[in-house]
């Protein structure tokens, strides 16, 4: 069942401009946005859709939310770059505000989530040196299979992806990768004692949202520490009130010796990252060892206070623990038979369709959309769906509807 739609004449145009000109590394839904407010967005003809990828939840906080705004335009009229060779008056600010906000000593400030992936595995690399006392250029870092850290060609070498990594090698060195959730492998693995850190996502998104076992990461937090091995926690996509506490690693209590920030700490609004680390591992790196040109900007600084401000302040975190409760149960009580599991916490779900064609999943999204509700498969028969964290009950609603509506079209 491969569906047809047709288009606007200015949606056309605008697919036809991107198909002949940028790079082919994408293969978005068919759509063409110029609005974005809250929980929705508007297409180039005016049609209003419920946004339920959030910007792979960048969006956390809606579109364009007010006091982000706000910020954005108040500092972008006085400063917005000087580089870290000069001090500005917004990034000690952030400093002091993002390591009180999640209880730690200091923040290395970046720009993209990938570029936080990498500043974190060479913290953890010199740690392992100069702290634990590896032999040089000897570090192992664990990762589990079906990860996704981003596309540098580090962080591919340790893909168990080809989609990612086929065809861009030679790869990276230093990663030993393990099944994901089995606390067994993991433990045999950190017997090498060359091993400096283990890098984990709490849950694992673009894999399709796949939710580990209650207490794997706090008993992979508690073999690391046995081990003297660095817990990392990847919460670019899962942390900021995405799955229902401030962090995923939260449910467990459990609190990562390294932590990565990405997406929505700025709302949406630029790309701000941090790593997160206490003196001992931070302090390993000296200046002019690790930086960038952007990290750390005003702009990026005041923007990011204000985004972490509003997710505490209006509750965001406690309202995607009640609605994704809320979406999972309603999504269940449709008894699909093309639903193979719900899966998720907080505001991070997917559904895996169970469908003899394996376009199945895109098809429904391209039905979704139809309906008024964005949506993207990924890994071919998975679809997640993450709204922004300020959606309403009634809001919901509305949106189950569209989403029974979607699933009507297999038959």
């Amino acid at each position: 069942m491969q569906m047809t739609t047709s288009y606007s004449e200015t949606t056309d145009r605008f697919l036809e401009l991107e198909n002949e000109y940028s790079a082919h590394n994408y293969h978005p839904i068919p759509v063409v946005l110029s609005k974005g407010e809250g929980v929705h967005v508007w297409d180039v003809d005016g049609k209003k859709y419920y946004d339920f990828l959030s910007g792979y939840s960048a969006l956390n906080q809606g579109h364009r939310h007010p006091e982000i705004m706000a910020s954005l335009i108040q500092q972008a009229q006085k400063l917005t770059l000087t580089s870290r060779a000069f001090c500005n008056d917004q990034f000690g600010a952030f400093a002091q505000y993002i390591t009180t906000y999640f209880g730690y000593n200091r923040v290395l400030p970046m720009n993209s989530g990938v570029e936080a992936v990498e500043t974190a595995i060479k913290l953890c690399r010199r740690w392992g040196y100069s702290v634990k006392g590896i032999p040089e250029n000897k570090a192992r870092i664990i990762v589990c299979a079906g990860n996704f850290h981003g596309r540098t060609s580090t962080v591919i070498s340790f893909s168990s992806d080809p989609a990612s990594y086929a065809g861009f090698g030679p790869y990276m060195p230093g990663f030993d990768v393990i099944p994901y959730n089995d606390l067994a492998a993991l433990a045999e693995a950190l017997q090498n004692k060359e091993v400096a850190g283990f890098l984990v996502e709490p849950i694992q998104g673009e894999a399709g949202v796949v939710v580990p076992d209650e207490g794997y990461l706090k008993t992979a937090a508690q073999y690391c520490k046995d081990a003297r091995v660095l817990f990392m926690a990847d919460e670019i996509q899962t942390g900021l009130g995405r799955t229902g506490k401030m962090l995923a690693c939260d449910h467990e209590m459990v609190r990562p010796d390294v932590l990565i920030l990405g997406k929505a700490l700025s709302g949406g609004v630029l790309p701000v990252s941090a790593v997160l680390a206490d003196d001992e591992i931070m302090l390993t790196i000296k200046p002019g060892e690790h930086g960038s040109t952007y990290g750390g900007n005003p702009l990026a600084c005041a923007i990011a206070i204000t985004s972490l401000r509003v997710i505490r302040d209006e509750h965001m975190t406690e309202n995607a623990a009640i609605q994704g409760a809320y979406l999972r149960k309603g999504i269940e009580s449709l008894h699909s038979p093309f639903i193979e599991t719900v899966r998720g916490k907080g505001l991070l779900n997917a559904i895996v369709i169970r469908h003899p064609n394996p376009e199945a999943a895109w098809d429904v999204c391209l039905e979704l959309k139809e309906n008024g509700l964005l949506a993207k498969p990924t890994h071919g028969d998975k679809i997640r769906f993450a709204p922004p964290l300020t959606i309403t009950r009634v809001q919901m609603d509305e949106c189950l509807e569209i989403i029974a509506d979607g699933l009507s079209i297999l038959k």
